[in-house]
């Protein structure tokens, strides 16, 4: 079974993972009154990248998804990011 895209439904925001020719793109939809509908890319993973690379990027699609603290961290916990990660890295094919 091939995923090509999955949606997942964040704290405030959903983030939306879609597969491309290099791997994968998380998009988060933003309505605005002049532009109408936009999809603006948080992330790009590729499958040539290496883990900690793309843990990088999962941790800022976290982000979005889980919310931030008051540092601008995170508010998730390590296994939530990688639950993030391996969503990720399954609809890019790593």
């Amino acid at each position: 079974m091939n995923i090509k895209t999955i949606v997942i439904e964040g704290h405030e925001k959903d983030v939306k993972i879609s597969r491309t020719e290099r791997g994968a793109e998380a998009t988060i939809e933003q309505n605005t009154r002049h532009a109408g509908r936009q999809d603006i890319c948080i992330a790009h993973i590729a499958r040539d990248e290496d883990r900690d690379a793309r843990y990088a990027k999962a941790l800022e699609v976290a982000k979005v998804v889980y919310g931030t603290d008051r540092r601008g961290r995170a508010a998730a916990t390590n296994s939530m990011v990688h639950d993030v990660l391996n969503e990720m890295e399954r609809v890019a094919g790593c």
